[in-house]
């Protein structure tokens, strides 16, 4: 099956496409002794026997596990070859490298709110960010950032956007984040992680008691703007007729109580105090621990001395 598969040269702007049994000799085109590489090429393929394939310009085939074929597309700009997509047609994919093209040599200027679909068709708008951003910023980032002043954009549709300070902008340029479920994950260490850990909201914190966005816009995530309330685990606070109080639970068969309390540290150091009973124990569960980076280790041991557990908890059987 070598035959259905091409080694591919681009010349003038045309890529040639040469089957992988035309041998080796392909493989000393830096030494050959024509000046034209076109010339060489099809001098080899003519020795051959074979036919060499021309194709749009931007485009080049590729072939798939089960042997079929499929396109991809892509562009050269400012000394940078840059990947634009994958396609099921020769014309799709050219029409992609058309967009691209447009896109990076208009001489009019052109703004991330300027897209529309219809004028670069073809183009993935992911893609079409990225390269905006390249064109007006100077830099290229494979995922879909629009670089601001002090801050950036991270564009997860053409309709939706999130803002993040540029202190966020190495990690962001290398995770691209989805959507599901009104959730935001990247990838990370092999699972998928919901980005708002990064700013230390827990899992299940809830909007408007264990965190805040300080101007309702719960798409900006830069520092100023997110307000974290409760960062601990075990904690619930609770408001009730101009009183709070601060609960904290052990998830065992169910949510075990460990007590209420009048300050958030107390309500967390007592939820590590009762971690450490079930480890004791012989508790296989792993628990997350609440760090307290606000007190010293005399002041830490202090509160946890002074913190007792209810019989009910000191009486469970954890293995």
């Amino acid at each position: 099956m070598l035959q259905n598969y091409y080694r591919v040269y681009e010349i003038n702007g045309i890529l040639y496409l040469i089957p992988f049994n035309i041998s080796v000799e392909i493989c000393y085109i830096i030494t050959n002794p024509y000046k034209d590489i076109k010339r060489f090429i099809l001098n080899i393929a003519k020795h051959r026997k074979e036919r060499v394939i021309c194709m749009k310009k931007g485009v080049f085939a590729a072939v798939k596990k089960d042997g079929s074929v499929y396109y991809r597309a892509s562009i050269t700009f400012r000394c940078k070859h840059i990947s634009l997509g994958s396609f099921t047609s020769e014309a799709e994919a050219h029409g992609a490298y058309q967009s691209a093209d447009k896109l990076l040599s208009a001489t009019v200027p052109i703004t991330p709110e300027d897209y529309q679909e219809t004028q670069f068709p073809l183009l993935p708008f992911s893609k079409w960010i990225s390269l905006l951003n390249f064109k007006n910023n100077g830099i290229y980032i494979k995922t879909p950032i629009y670089l601001r002043k002090k801050y950036f954009q991270y564009y997860l549709s053409s309709e939706e956007t999130l803002l993040f300070d540029v202190d966020d902008l190495f990690f962001y340029s290398n995770h691209a984040i989805m959507k599901r479920g009104g959730h935001l994950f990247v990838a990370e260490y092999g699972m998928q992680t919901n980005i708002r850990s990064r700013y230390g909201i827990r899992a299940y914190a809830r909007k408007d008691i264990d965190f805040t966005f300080v101007n309702g816009n719960e798409n900006d995530y830069r520092y100023s703007n997110l307000n974290v309330l409760n960062p601990y685990h075990g904690v619930t606070i609770v408001h009730d007729k101009g009183h709070t109080e601060y609960i904290a639970k052990l998830h065992l068969n169910g949510n075990y109580l460990i007590g209420r309390f009048p300050s958030l540290i107390e309500a967390a150091i007592a939820y590590n105090k009762a971690v450490d009973l079930a480890c004791m124990h012989g508790c296989t569960k792993q628990f997350p621990q609440n760090y307290i980076d606000s007190l010293s280790s005399k002041e830490y041991l202090a509160y946890y001395k002074k913190i007792t557990l209810p019989d009910r908890l000191l009486s469970y059987r954890f293995s």
